[in-house]
């Protein structure tokens, strides 16, 4: 890999709850914003369970080169470049590039990554899919404060770790 960022972004409720049933169990409009904003061309690798949890009215991410990692052969989908596995998918893009999801992609993505863009969400919520553990390697370079979400009420900060 070329001299690059390469960077985790994801959203999480307590317990570093980032989905259930397929899906993410909240809605912040501003932190959807902030993802489209932060990504915005920039190549984003996802998994084929997130690229499918995405509603197809927004897949593929417009703006962005979409790359979606799956197993399955005979996968595929209009607008995401597919590749069989993580390692395939950081070779592709040249430059700084997103991996956005979901809990396989993020635990095996971290080791490679430069940069996490964490949104705190303050919700309990039960969950099946989870943020990696963030260990003592990497360091807290911004801490916004909590803000309250105009739509949906739900309290809510931006955070951004380096290593």
């Amino acid at each position: 890999m070329t001299d690059r960022t390469v960077t985790l972004i994801w959203a999480q409720a307590h317990g570093g709850v980032i989905g259930a049933d397929n899906s993410i169990p909240w809605r912040v409009s501003e932190d959807m914003a902030y993802f489209k904003r932060v990504t915005m061309g920039h190549p984003v690798i996802m998994g084929r369970r997130t690229w499918d949890s995405i509603p197809s009215k927004f897949r593929p991410f417009s703006g962005r080169r979409n790359i979606v990692v799956t197993r399955d052969p005979q996968w595929h989908a209009e607008g995401a470049e597919v590749v069989r596995s993580l390692d395939d998918a950081l070779a592709l893009p040249d430059g700084d590039v997103f991996v956005v999801g979901g809990g396989q992609i993020y635990s095996a993505a971290l080791p490679f990554a430069t940069h996490l863009l964490v949104t705190e969400i303050d919700l309990d919520i039960a969950g099946d899919a989870f943020a990696p553990e963030i260990g003592p390697e990497w360091n807290l370079k911004s801490d916004e404060p909590w803000q309250t979400s105009e739509k949906s009420g739900l309290r809510f900060r931006w955070l951004e770790y380096t290593r």
